[in-house]
């Protein structure tokens, strides 16, 4: 990176990792916007993402998926938080620019099914007796995708605002 900082940040990684929390403390300790691509397709929308899956079916919704990360992926000053599975649609990487830093906040599906469980049923994905193993197969299938990103950060051992701190760091060039 040469000691520039980047002008857009992608965080990518499993459901409940923390990119929703660590992109808005990143975002704010930046000066810059936040792009949570769930919270967009839900504001233009007017549904849930869980609602969208039962109503419309998961292809719709990695359509409105591909279509939000197509139109914003392109602003400046921004952290975008993407969806859970959007890295691993075809074409994904693709709408990423070359000068994003993109980071995988790396989880484990125990983890990732114990953050959830606090937020009530909102991981359509998740839901029913075999969550775990439907949360392992879906990261083990997903992982490589993850992988893409420039950097690997661990989300279980690091809160937010640590790993906003460590992102900073990254951003500057320091190790």
């Amino acid at each position: 990176m040469n000691g520039e900082i980047r002008d857009r940040v992608l965080l990518v990684g499993f459901m409940a990792s923390g990119k929703s929390s660590v992109g808005k403390e990143l975002a704010s300790r930046l000066g810059w916007d936040f792009v949570d691509f769930d919270t967009l397709i839900e504001s233009r929308t007017g549904k849930t993402v869980a609602r969208i899956f039962s109503e419309d079916g998961e292809e719709e919704f990695r359509r409105l998926e591909s279509e939000v990360a197509k139109e914003s992926l392109v602003r400046r000053d921004t952290v975008f938080a993407s969806g859970g599975g959007w890295p691993a649609q075809p074409k994904s990487w693709t709408m990423v620019a070359e000068d994003t830093m993109s980071i995988w906040l790396q989880v484990s599906p125990l983890e990732a099914l114990r953050r959830a469980s606090k937020e009530g049923l909102t991981r359509p994905l998740l839901g029913g007796a075999d969550a775990m193993d439907r949360a392992t197969a879906l990261l083990l299938a997903r992982e490589a995708f993850y992988r893409r990103a420039r950097y690997t950060l661990d989300s279980e051992r690091h809160t937010p605002p640590e790993l906003a701190d460590k992102i900073v760091k990254l951003m500057e060039g320091a190790t």
